[in-house]
């Protein structure tokens, strides 16, 4: 079971409070625990967060035809995964979709604060897939950086001017907006099963 060093005083409680709660059967060497991995968390309020997310949330994204981890995109600055993971696995669906790999699909991706890799990428293309969808899985991971610095960058989303603003209106998504670079299909190399 690894134990990352941020643990600190997280470390004693793990014998009395969480193992007791799981179950012995999910608990094994590959275990990881990541609790508060970004270390001590001190920055509240106005300083941290301007308390304007959360409006919205579903009719920014798909209107409930599309899963939702319930975090919100508006009011946050782009390094934060609610707004960027949810941008990145739009371009990785839609990426899917355009290539021919499946006809729909859904992509997931978890994250842990502090933690720069994500804890998972999952994809379901809901039977619709041309390979299984871990192959597709394989292909996105290879073809996408999940990293929040990276879909920062990747996505050019601290360039200025008034993209964000443009979102505040008819959603995040389905536009055809050069602004809107979560929306550009990128090319994903595979190869077609034989007939």
């Amino acid at each position: 079971m690894y134990l990352p060093p941020s643990l600190g005083l997280a470390s004693p409680r793990l014998g009395s409070v969480i193992k007791p709660v799981i179950p012995e059967k999910y608990l094994d060497e590959k275990t990881i625990f990541h609790l508060n991995p970004s270390g001590r968390f001190v920055i509240g309020g106005p300083h941290g967060d301007a308390g304007l997310t959360g409006r919205k949330i579903i009719i920014d994204t798909y209107g409930g035809w599309g899963a939702h981890g319930g975090g919100a995109f508006s009011g946050k600055d782009p390094t934060k995964v609610d707004r960027s993971g949810a941008y990145i696995v739009r371009q990785a669906a839609k990426s899917i979709v355009a290539n021919g790999l499946a006809r729909r699909c859904i992509v997931q991706v978890s994250y842990a604060i502090g933690v720069p890799e994500p804890l998972s990428v999952f994809v379901d293309s809901y039977g619709t897939g041309k390979i299984p969808d871990k192959e597709i899985l394989k292909i996105v991971k290879e073809s996408f950086d999940f990293r929040p610095g990276m879909m920062t960058i990747n996505l050019d989303l601290k360039r200025g001017g008034n993209r964000f603003l443009k979102t505040a209106a008819y959603g995040h998504f389905g536009r055809d907006d050069p602004d809107f670079t979560w929306e550009v299909v990128k090319p994903l190399k595979w190869e077609k099963p034989q007939a």
